[in-house]
């Protein structure tokens, strides 16, 4: 990772936050020739002061069958990005960048039972879909819960390496920084927007 110590986050909570609000990540591992990956929307969970990831996916897909064969996988954690132009700066005779923020958690995964299977299907379907719409887990018909369960397998992450960036320009002076902030919000897009957003929260 590109990591500087102005660049990391110390507060856990903050990077769990972030972790929980952009769950969507990407789960890599060594195949037998190329590295693997899975994106999907993962459960994360804090017990006993440690970080647990779990999900589920499609059973003998090379990612699968990758991750039986090495449990050791990471778990990318992507958030916003955009461009920053040298420009804004008070001395612009520098490079121009890119601010994002990013999450990486190390460690090892293991596959549960049907039971567990099930558990973390209905988990997922829950935070997303709610417990009383008509695509509520609750309401599927069991035929359909028998066949799907055979198709995928749940597992459980125990996070053993956490590292983060949330690159937003600290290295700069302050009167950088809030022209950083105007600057980006005059674009309008999402993802600036945010970034600029960030940025604020961490002015003195």
């Amino acid at each position: 990772m590109y990591r500087f110590s102005y660049y990391t986050e110390q507060d856990t909570e903050k990077v769990v936050a972030f972790m929980k609000d952009n769950a969507f990540a990407l789960i890599t591992g060594s195949g037998d020739q190329y590295p693997v990956a899975t994106q999907i929307p993962l459960e994360i969970k804090v017990e006993d002061g440690k970080i647990f990831l779990e999900g589920h996916i499609m059973r003998k897909t090379d990612h699968h069958l990758a991750f039986e064969k090495n449990n050791h996988v990471l778990v990318l954690f992507t958030g916003p990005h955009c461009f920053v132009s040298a420009s804004w700066y008070s001395n612009p005779s520098v490079g121009s960048t890119w601010n994002y923020i990013t999450v990486h958690a190390k460690g090892k995964i293991s596959f549960m039972d049907e039971e567990g299977t099930l558990k973390a299907v209905k988990a997922v379907s829950d935070q997303y879909e709610g417990t009383t719409s008509e695509g509520a887990f609750d309401k599927l018909p069991k035929e359909y819960i028998d066949h799907m369960i055979k198709a995928i397998v749940g597992f459980r992450i125990e996070v053993e390496s956490l590292e983060n960036v949330f690159k937003l320009s600290q290295n700069r002076d302050i009167d950088s920084q809030k022209n950083i902030i105007a600057q980006l919000k005059k674009r309008g897009d999402d993802q600036s927007r945010m970034i600029a957003e960030a940025m604020e929260t961490r002015l003195p």
